[in-house]
């Protein structure tokens, strides 16, 4: 399929697409309650639903599946109604738009993909995808893929991104990160009790996990924060290197961070970029964080050989800023900057996957040559990692 489109068009929702297993439809504002009772079971693992939380996870999916001023402008969500007419799955879907050799595509991104087990026998999963893969988009992706998912997509010649599919995590102070997990899962034992013992044994192994500077010296590259509009106004600039990349349109990429610094789980969104002498920007970031908690950093970008210099600034920020480590998503262009820091661990954080029949797009994936994560995924929504209704 060649590349033609140079205006791509607004992508109508599936029509309903229906089966012996039951039929797949867009996500309707009288669904909100029942997909949102099914997600906080099945990625919240809650046993007991209250009513506030299920209020206030169905009005989250609204702004941003059905709010025409939300991220994807139009309704492309997808629900599945089993043969009985329960609802049997869902499917989040954000709309976004890529260019590439100077053609607009139309971008499905790919979040949460679920399965009500009572009512679905193994078909609810595939028979979204199939019917999100009618529709009219240039591609597919997810930078978020369980491995249920994966065992879904991969048949249905979906492209893995390995280098993508990792995290990473630095600690700067182990004990604070014990103590922040056993928090997590006894929040009825008191900090006052743990903090004491984890700041004093992180105090004696400072020299040990205190970040130094790796790649640049202080007198040739610097640190500036910045705000959520110097970030959007940037960062387009930073991944013009990239042939597959994000074509953002007037106010939609600080609408989409005004979107992101909802999530509460970390802290506040947090900005920075670093300059060299001249002032000249290298690199920006973003990422979530506050004193004594993990950082979990939303995206980085940096143009050339300064992913390095970035990375410090990076976490040199977090480290100041009092967090006890920070978390975040590998891309393959600074894998080796992460190579070279101590106290850095790699884990399987979900699976990054491309899917487009346009062998051009294909090509550019298979070669790295793809901004995905980030902005482009669905991790900097609410539904990633909040705890609705607490």
């Amino acid at each position: 399929m060649p590349l033609v489109s140079t205006n791509a068009e607004p992508v109508a929702a599936p029509t309903v697409l229906a089966t012996q297993h039951g039929s797949v439809r867009p996500l309707a504002a009288e669904d909100l309650e029942r997909v949102a009772a099914l997600f906080l079971t099945k990625f919240r693992r809650r046993r007991r639903l209250l009513d506030r939380a299920i209020a206030e996870t169905a009005e989250y999916m609204r702004k941003i599946y059905l709010d025409p001023a939300g991220p994807s402008g139009a309704n492309n969500a997808l629900v599945q109604i089993n043969p009985q007419g329960d609802l049997g799955g869902f499917l989040g879907v954000l709309k976004a738009r890529y260019e590439l050799n100077g053609a607009v595509l139309n971008a499905a991104i790919i979040g949460p993909l679920m399965a009500d087990p009572g009512t679905d026998h193994g078909s609810a999963g595939p028979q979204l995808l199939r019917a999100l893969h009618q529709g009219e988009f240039d591609l597919y992706l997810t930078d978020s893929a369980n491995r249920v998912s994966l065992a879904f997509a991969r048949p249905m010649k979906y492209q893995l991104l390995p280098a993508h599919c990792l995290g990473w995590t630095r600690i700067f102070r182990p004990a604070a990160v014990a103590s922040a997990v056993v928090r997590g899962k006894w929040p009825s034992l008191s900090r006052f009790a743990l903090d004491p013992c984890a700041k004093a044994f992180d105090a004696f192994t400072k020299k040990r996990f205190e970040p130094s500077v790796q790649h640049s010296s202080s007198h040739r590259v610097h640190r500036e924060s910045m705000d959520a509009a110097q970030f959007a106004e940037r960062l387009p600039t930073l991944v013009s290197d990239y042939s597959l990349r994000p074509r953002w349109q007037d106010g939609e990429l600080p609408r989409l961070l005004a979107l992101a610094s909802e999530k509460r789980a970390d802290g506040p969104l947090h900005f920075g970029g670093t300059y060299d002498e001249a002032g000249k920007m290298l690199g920006c970031y973003a990422f979530y964080g506050q004193a004594g908690g993990m950082a979990n950093l939303l995206q980085i970008q940096a143009t050339g050989s300064h992913w390095g210099a970035t990375l410090d600034g990076l976490i040199a920020d977090a480290w100041t800023m009092g967090c006890a480590g920070i978390i975040g998503q590998t891309q393959s262009r600074f894998m080796p900057q992460l190579f070279s820091y101590k106290n850095v661990f790699f884990r399987y954080a979900g699976g990054t996957m491309v899917r487009s029949r346009i062998p051009e797009v294909t090509q550019a994936v298979r070669s790295g040559d793809i901004f995905i994560g980030g902005l482009m995924g669905d991790r900097w929504t609410r539904l990633s990692s909040d705890d609705f209704g607490r």
